[in-house]
């Protein structure tokens, strides 16, 4: 059973930073794995993901500079280093694994708030 359990998120102020992470188990790790937000009221939203078969991450514009994928193969966790938060970067940030066409497990989500 594939299971993703995210952890980290928290309050935090502007220019603060984050570490999130996502442990990961029941499939073959690192595979290709994303990470996903939903800020308040508004859609979902890819932020960066990692391709283990590759071993190459991208990233939403937004995010590029400030945010850092990476993974610990040994503890099968997948990560996300998340500094110079804007209050644009509250949301509610999801772990997910890539299928073939679209992402096929979830994890439940991690509240991050950037406030002062």
């Amino acid at each position: 059973e594939v299971q993703l359990v995210e952890s980290g998120g928290g309050l935090v102020q502007p220019g603060g930073s984050l570490r999130l992470s996502c442990a990961a188990s029941g499939f073959t790790f690192p595979s290709v794995m994303s990470w996903v937000r939903q800020a308040p009221g508004k859609g979902l939203e890819w932020v960066a993901n990692f391709n283990g078969h590759r071993g190459k991450s991208a990233y939403t514009d937004a995010v590029k500079g400030r945010f850092t994928i990476s993974t610990d193969n040994a503890l099968k966790t997948l990560d996300l280093q998340m500094n110079g938060l804007v209050s644009d970067d509250t949301a509610v940030y999801y772990c997910a694994k890539e299928g073939d066409y679209s992402f096929d497990y979830w994890g439940q989500g991690t509240q991050v708030t950037v406030s002062s």
